[in-house]
């Protein structure tokens, strides 16, 4: 094969004159562009690490401070060097070394490059201190304070010109710990409506127990944790909620972003996968470049686009990173660069080079190279087809199989090359696509393949896999330990608004441009998998299918009415959709659950998810109320307003470091460690979470125009029910007309059902908003 021959730097033979040497020029031109590629690549991250490091100030500063430091000195006639070198020459014999002038201009750049860094220290603590209040997130919408507007100035003011994406980390203040008394007492409102009065009367003993004896101790480590870290809860909460985790992560941590919901812009499988295998490094080397804008929290109600940063740490994670199994505990492998993919297609696993010519290949050269994976008619190697199953199944005989088979030879290589790919990709030999002939088979067969698919085709080790189906449909599955889902979205977001708008296709579904006549073709990975590591393959594949079998997935466009119709009701979609999942569900299983809804704390550094207990009093009161025939339409809309207006504090209260669930979570850490036994703690810890929701955000508007083209909305994306008995769901709010919801449980729980759950979500949106009596027909 051509490729093969390219692939030696030389070739030799000996002859009675000596060795000839036969040097491929190709080659050693392609170890040229490659090294200068990596030099040029480490340059950039180096200026990158000096810009972020000495933001709000930048080096163009330090030079102008110096100067004019300088220049103040030589008018006001005053030694530059504060007489530095005055007392530094009792010491030492400068003036021996270095004129008299040469001493004043050194000691004006020292002082002044001081000048320069307190400037920057100070700025800095000031938008931190700044960044620390938020008290602008109770204004209400078109009522901004002066005292708001005053802080929005000042923290434009303080941030500079032209952050990075990482330049406002050191500026984040640290997530604060709530005071025990706080915390306790938030607990027991959320868990009142949940219980009885004896069970709550016992909980409230646990509960003032707890915070007058074990509680002080406990917090006294966890305050000295905040001071010495940035994040009292995110290293914790990675290491013992997900990486401890010895059950199979498929399903049950693993989420799925879908494409395109009524768009479909090639046929061509190898197409697709070219534009947005290419859409994806293009993202990576923004990236690495730290060329992406800072991210921003929208609040669009207080015009303060822009202006509110939130942390990116997540963002450094999201390439070239893979869970490594382990016997206790997992572990994340990341490397600073790789430049090659994994795909699987049909059992088979290939390496594909990403660069070529020094540069990135182009959508139309991937698209070559996944035509010739598709093309290969070669047969699986024994056990090769099944392999990706180690990853779906329980951690602990994947971590042995790693250590015992994988750990030397051609299976440590091969292996090495998947687990430090940019990310897997994989060529699915199904059709998944939304049918309007057959709406609710086809999402809900979409759904469940990206999510757990045959079970042995994604690696779901890796950050995420990028899934392209036969029929050009594409979709993703992540791994959550690394990052949560926004961070994946905005990733996501990106490449679905490049791929058929600014890359786009030929007329005949092909990528755009040409060929290479001469690019190496994918290399075929080698495994040498003996029996006895195919039969844990098998029992893992076992344990996987039974998982993927029980999952029962449901997928509702909800089109009826959207935020724009909820927003005339003067009431935020959140809240709007949160009451009726606790209506849903009431009339779903006639009872009240613990609630979860994700909410983010990234307005801290290294901030990730706190929980929103949205099952509440005041929602309680006002399902009873809709429930009740003799109920007054207005006592309903009095009730649903006050519910609302409870979940909007509740989520305030996360956002801003006062929620309930990671406090009491690092607090159980910490008594483990002490090896005391709390029954408050360990009863709070071990209540399920029977309705378990999230909202996906679309967090980058400019590159959606809904209004003008209504079909390029997304499906968004979903996950596995986190209780046996219990629902999983998903939403997007898609334009002013779309909500989309994704529903999960299990077939195994007489329990649930998530059709049945699908039908009373759709009937309660429709009678929480009939309460407000607005003509949706008037509206469309």
């Amino acid at each position: 094969m051509a490729e093969a021959h390219q692939a030696v730097a030389f070739q030799f033979t000996v002859t009675p004159d000596g060795i000839d040497l036969h040097l491929c020029h190709e080659a050693l031109r392609q170890v040229y562009l490659s090294g200068l590629h990596s030099w040029k690549k480490r340059f950039i991250r180096f200026k990158n690490g000096v810009m972020t490091g000495v933001y709000p100030g930048s080096p163009s500063g330090l030079i102008v401070v110096v100067a004019g430091y300088m220049s103040y000195a030589k008018y006001a006639k005053i030694d530059p060097s504060l007489g530095l070198f005055t007392k530094l020459a009792t010491h030492m014999p400068v003036s021996k070394y270095i004129t008299e002038d040469g001493q004043r201009i050194a000691g004006g750049v020292l002082v002044g490059t001081g000048l320069w860094v307190t400037i920057i220290f100070i700025m800095r603590s000031v938008l931190k201190s700044l960044l620390s209040w938020h008290g602008w997130m109770y204004n209400r919408h078109g009522n901004v304070s002066i005292g708001t507007k005053i802080w929005l100035v000042l923290v434009k003011l303080f941030s500079g010109r032209k952050p990075m994406l990482y330049s406002f980390q050191s500026s984040l203040p640290r997530l604060p710990v709530p005071a025990v008394k706080d915390t306790t007492k938030r607990y027991l409102e959320s868990v009142h409506p949940l219980m009885d009065d004896a069970q709550y009367k016992r909980m409230e003993g646990l509960a003032k127990d707890f915070e007058k004896n074990l509680g002080p101790k406990l917090q006294w480590y966890l305050k000295l944790k905040s001071w010495w870290t940035s994040n009292y809860v995110s290293d914790w909460w990675e290491e013992y909620i997900y990486l401890r985790g010895r059950g199979p992560i498929m399903v049950n941590s693993n989420y799925y972003a879908m494409d395109f919901l009524y768009v479909f812009p090639t046929h061509l499988q190898a197409a697709r996968a070219g534009n947005a295998i290419h859409s994806a490094m293009m993202y990576r080397r923004k990236l690495d470049r730290a060329q992406l804008k800072p991210i921003y929290l929208l609040e669009n109600r207080l015009m303060a686009l822009n202006t509110i940063p939130m942390c990116s740490s997540q963002y450094e994670r999201m390439f070239n990173t893979s869970r490594v199994p382990g016997v206790e505990t997992d572990a994340i492998q990341h490397v600073n660069e790789s430049k090659h993919i994994v795909v699987y297609h049909k059992g088979r696993f290939f390496k594909v080079w990403m660069f070529y010519d020094g540069r990135l290949l182009y959508p139309r050269e991937i698209e070559q190279q996944m035509e010739r994976i598709l093309a290969d008619k070669s047969e699986p190697q024994p056990g090769e087809e099944h392999l990706a199953a180690l990853t779906a199944g329980d951690r602990i005989p994947w971590a042995k199989a790693r250590s015992t088979f994988f750990s030397r030879g051609k299976n440590k290589q091969s292996l090495d090359s998947v687990e430090k790919a940019a990310f897997f990709v994989t060529l699915d030999d199904t059709e998944q696509r939304y049918d309007p002939d057959n709406p609710v088979q086809s999402l809900d067969r979409y759904a469940k393949s990206l999510l757990h698919g045959k079970c042995y085709d994604r690696w779901f080790d890796k950050s995420f896999n990028l899934i392209v189906f036969k029929n050009g449909t594409m979709g993703l599955n992540a791994e959550h330990t690394w990052a949560d889902a926004p961070i994946v979205g905005h990733l996501w977001e990106q490449v679905l608004a490049f791929d058929p708008v600014i890359m786009g296709y030929t007329e005949d579904g092909h990528c755009k441009g040409k060929i290479h006549p001469s690019l190496p073709g994918p290399q075929r990975l080698q495994w040498d998998i003996p029996e006895e590591c195919q039969s844990v393959i098998s029992s893992s594949l076992e344990v996987a299918n039974a998982l993927a079998d029980d999952v029962d997935s449901h997928i509702i466009p909800f089109s009826e009415f959207g935020k724009g119709l909820i927003k005339k009701c003067k009431t935020s979609p959140d809240a709007f959709i949160q009451i009726v999942l606790q209506l849903a569900h009431f009339r779903d299983k006639g009872k009240f659950c613990l609630t979860y809804e994700a909410s983010m704390t990234r307005l801290f550094r290294e901030g990730r998810t706190e929980t929103v207990r949205s099952c509440t009093i005041e929602a309680c009161a006002f399902v009873r109320a809709m429930e009740e025939e003799k109920q007054t339409r207005e006592e309903r809309l009095r009730l649903l307003r006050l519910a609302a207006e409870k979940h909007q504090d509740l989520y305030r209260q996360a956002m801003t470091g006062k929620g309930i669930d990671r406090h009491l979570f690092c607090l159980y850490v910490v008594s483990r460690y002490l090896g005391v036994d709390s029954p408050f703690l360990k009863e709070v810890l071990s209540e399920p979470w029977r309705l378990s929701t999230s909202q996906t955000p679309l967090q980058q508007l400019d590159l959606f125009n809904l209004k003008k083209n209504p079909e390029y909305v997304t499906s968004g994306g979903g996950f596995g029910p986190v209780a046996d008995d219990g629902y999983g769901v998903s939403y997007i709010i898609l334009g002013e007309d779309l909500i989309n919801f994704h529903i999960s449980s299990k077939h195994s729980s007489p329990e649930t059902d998530s059709h049945r759950f699908g039908s009373h979500i759709k009937q309660a949106m429709l009678d929480v908003l009939d309460l407000f009596q607005i003509d949706r027909k008037a509206k469309k």
